[in-house]
């Protein structure tokens, strides 16, 4: 059974700290979901660490649609939330479409959607339609261009319309949301205000929760890590001694041995050469 938000809720009333991680795929997703993780986020992250692209604006809601539907198919407890993408939400009426496509075609448990009080209106509709939603304030990615990208909320003046938002987005009716890169006693503030959980990255420890990209935390970039993320592996250092040992392997012709081939009879061959037989040549 799938954890709900109602499951959340308890979390954060409990003082369970909550685990949150992203995910892009079906295999990311089984590895997550068997791992326990409450919550899996399919990130507009998507958009730099799969697709490429230099921020997260130039992602689709079609492209979110196609990946959140791999993450449910590759998970089975985890709750599922699906980002919205820049500018499918400009208007309540836009949110429903975008949201409800979501829900609908791509079997996700909650949405995601950036912005402070001024989507206020839009969340209290999506959840007054039935729709799970999430918050996320402080650096906001697909406002990289207004903001670009640093700490926010560290001035008195913006750190409480940081703390004006939030409850502004609780009193909507989200049911959590995500506190991304500003200071960890505005965080902590922040938390101690809400009765809804808050999900920290780069928000430090006070939060009810944490969420971390898949890429940062296992290491699948070899050169570059944020500040707010620490590696528990190094995988893309492992996984390119793989790649070129079994390059190398192919190039020397020691791979495939014996082991990974399949056999045949030699006279079951004989008899497929022979003239004759179907295929041969006269």
């Amino acid at each position: 059974m799938r954890t709900t938000i109602l499951d959340i809720q308890k979390m954060k009333d409990r003082g369970e700290r909550i685990p949150v991680i992203t995910a892009y795929d079906y295999t990311s997703a089984q590895i997550a979901d068997r791992a326990g993780v409450p919550m899996i986020l399919v990130g507009d992250s998507l958009g730099m660490v799969v697709l490429g692209y230099s921020s997260t604006v130039p992602v689709t809601l079609d492209e979110m649609l196609h990946h959140t539907r791999a993450v449910v198919r590759g998970s089975q407890q985890s709750l599922v939330i699906g980002d919205l993408p820049f500018l499918t939400y400009a208007s309540v009426a836009q949110a429903v479409a975008s949201a409800g496509r979501m829900m609908q075609e791509t079997g996700a448990q909650a949405v995601k959607l950036e912005g402070g009080a001024a989507v206020a209106p839009i969340i209290a509709r999506l959840v007054e339609l039935g729709i799970p939603v999430m918050g996320h304030i402080g650096f906001t990615p697909q406002s990289v261009n207004q903001i670009g990208t640093r700490v926010q909320g560290r001035q008195a003046e913006a750190a409480a319309r940081m703390i004006a938002d939030s409850m502004a987005i609780e009193a909507a009716g989200a049911f959590g949301i995500v506190l991304e890169l500003i200071p960890a006693e505005l965080a902590a503030a922040i938390t101690a205000r809400l009765r809804i959980p808050t999900i920290g990255i780069g928000a430090g420890v006070g939060c009810a929760g944490q969420v971390q990209v898949w890429h940062d935390l296992l290491g699948l970039y070899s050169d570059f890590a944020p500040r707010h993320a620490k590696r528990y592996a190094s995988l893309a250092d492992q996984i390119g001694a793989a790649v070129t040992a079994y390059a190398s392997e192919v190039r020397d012709g020691t791979f495939p041995g014996v082991e990974h081939s399949a056999t045949m009879p030699e006279d079951a061959l004989r008899a497929a050469l022979s003239p004759g037989a179907i295929g041969s040549r006269e």
